[in-house]
């Protein structure tokens, strides 16, 4: 169990608390840039960090993340015009560019000079992939752009969506580091999915239904090792990455992508699920990038138009017993991303940690709870920067490996744990 202050520190992350003080320490992703896809498209709102905010993309082709509200009468400016440079607002036409300087007040004399004594609030927007990312820290701290291997690849390697999920941001970055549950929840999906089926691990998966934990820090956060039995006395490793604050990366299965996750939150009750699947040494296939489209593997399926899944609270999730009974599906819900996120947003919007009682395969959950909370003071009382800031925190990879018993995987599979272009992945 956790205390109600530690419980309210990692999971609250408004302008001035702590975590998220923490978060505006990175570059975050904000959008998709297919959101905003030419020069002067229509404005895109974007809330992140509890701060509502509106993106868009000026005559020139520059990236703009503003307060949402004019700074006149405090109207929304997603009703505003993209048109020459900037974004007017409907209401008395006042416009801003993409700095967030206010360019022009009609009602005022063009001598007063007064629009240059009003600026909204704005952040970074930055294309890395097929990702725009914002830094919401303080710009004299501002750390290198991202350079996650996932987003640096060649574009037919890699792709990315994102969906809402309606939880705190922690109790579903908790989910993508909890390999124990893949053997339960997902077991009837492992040999159904296009981008998960025929790999021989998922026979480990399978059979062995009681792994042991050993988690390991990183330079940028954890290695989270769940061992299961193999063949010959051998053992089974696969090692998952969560570099702080929120990335987590899935180990590989065969030839499989490789996938993952950023975990931001919109706010204290709800968060981005960003999941991305790439391959670091082939193209993806036009089978493997359209079952991420249609929410296969780690991805969703989502309401046209939107980011909210089609299984959704307010219909439970397509939930079909009939299928759950038949053993077709082990919670009644289809689709990986979905079964997981069903069962986090069932805990509540905040789930109350005074009451959860860990076991051992629960270790890497405690071990990044300490280190957040640990990052989050040490940052607030000592100005201590945290790490997973830097490029060589970000250059990992996940893997999946099969090792003598007496070897330690933290030892005998550094180098594999380190994204390397060329390099050929450790997956089983």
């Amino acid at each position: 169990m956790l205390r109600k202050e530690v419980n309210d520190l990692l999971t609250q992350t408004d302008k001035g608390t702590p975590m998220g003080e923490l978060f505006r320490q990175y570059w975050m992703p904000a959008i998709l840039a297919s959101e905003l896809p030419e020069n002067d498209c229509p404005p895109v709102r974007v809330e992140l960090l509890g701060e509502k905010m509106i993106a868009f993309r000026d005559t020139e082709g520059r990236y703009g993340l503003l307060e949402e509200f004019c700074a006149h009468r405090r109207v929304s400016l997603w009703f505003g015009r993209v048109e020459e440079n900037g974004i007017r607002c409907p209401y008395h036409g006042w416009k801003y560019d993409h700095t967030g300087q206010c360019v022009d007040v009609p009602s005022e004399p063009s001598e007063s000079g007064y629009c240059q004594s009003v600026k909204l609030q704005n952040y970074p927007l930055i294309k890395v992939g097929d990702v725009l990312w914002t830094h919401m820290g303080d710009p004299e701290n501002r750390p290198p752009e991202p350079e996650w291997e996932f987003a640096t690849v060649a574009a037919e390697q890699t792709v990315t969506t994102k969906r809402i999920q309606e939880c705190n941001w922690l109790q579903a970055l908790e989910g993508g580091i909890d390999s124990s549950h893949v053997s339960w929840l997902h077991s009837p999906e492992l040999e159904r999915d296009p981008l998960f089926k025929g790999a021989k691990a998922n026979n480990y998966n399978l059979k062995d239904l009681k792994p042991f934990f050993e988690v390991s820090p990183s330079a940028g956060g954890l290695y989270v090792g769940a061992r299961r039995n193999a063949e010959d006395g051998k053992h089974y490793w696969r090692i998952t990455q969560w570099v702080m604050p929120c990335f987590t990366m899935i180990p590989p299965r065969a030839d499989h992508p490789q996938h993952g996750h950023f975990w931001v939150p919109i706010n204290d009750k709800y968060c981005w699920t960003w999941s991305y699947d790439y391959h670091p040494n082939r193209p993806l296939t036009g089978d493997e990038r359209q079952a991420c489209l249609d929410g296969k593997g780690v991805h969703t399926e989502n309401i046209p138009g939107t980011f909210r899944p089609v299984q959704n609270k307010e219909n439970d999730y397509l939930i079909d017993r009939e299928a759950q009974k038949r053993g077709e599906t082990y919670s009644g819900v289809f689709g990986f991303g979905m079964q997981d996120a069903s069962l986090q947003e069932s805990m509540g919007h905040i789930v109350d940690r005074t009451r959860e009682n860990l076991v051992q395969p629960d270790y890497g959950i405690a071990m990044t709870r300490n280190r957040l909370r640990k990052a989050a003071t040490e940052l607030r009382d000592k100005g201590i920067m945290p790490p997973g800031r830097v490029p060589e925190h970000m250059k990992v990879r996940s893997i999946a490996v099969v090792l003598d018993p007496d070897l330690k995987y933290a030892e005998a599979c550094q180098d594999e744990m380190m994204a390397e272009e060329g390099k050929l992945r450790a997956t089983v």
